[in-house]
């Protein structure tokens, strides 16, 4: 178990950053390589590929705001 109680919320944090570095990424890899076409039925796969990214980017903005908030608040 853990031994401080928020430790949890500083993995989620750094989860959350994880993740959308992913989606940043795989974003930017929709938008080079799959304009055009068609993807899992979704739509274009460069109008998915901007979803992503964008949801990534915010994704990683929240886990880095997150993890400066908890470490500045002594949570985590």
């Amino acid at each position: 178990m853990a031994k401080k109680p928020g430790i949890a919320l500083g993995v989620a944090a750094l989860v959350l950053y994880i993740i959308g570095g992913i989606g940043t990424f795989a974003g930017l890899g929709l938008i080079m390589f799959m304009g055009g076409n068609d993807l899992l039925g979704w739509g274009d796969g460069r109008s998915i590929g901007y979803l992503f990214l964008c949801v990534g980017l915010s994704l990683s903005v929240m886990g880095v705001v997150l993890m400066r908030f908890f470490r500045n608040r002594g949570v985590a």
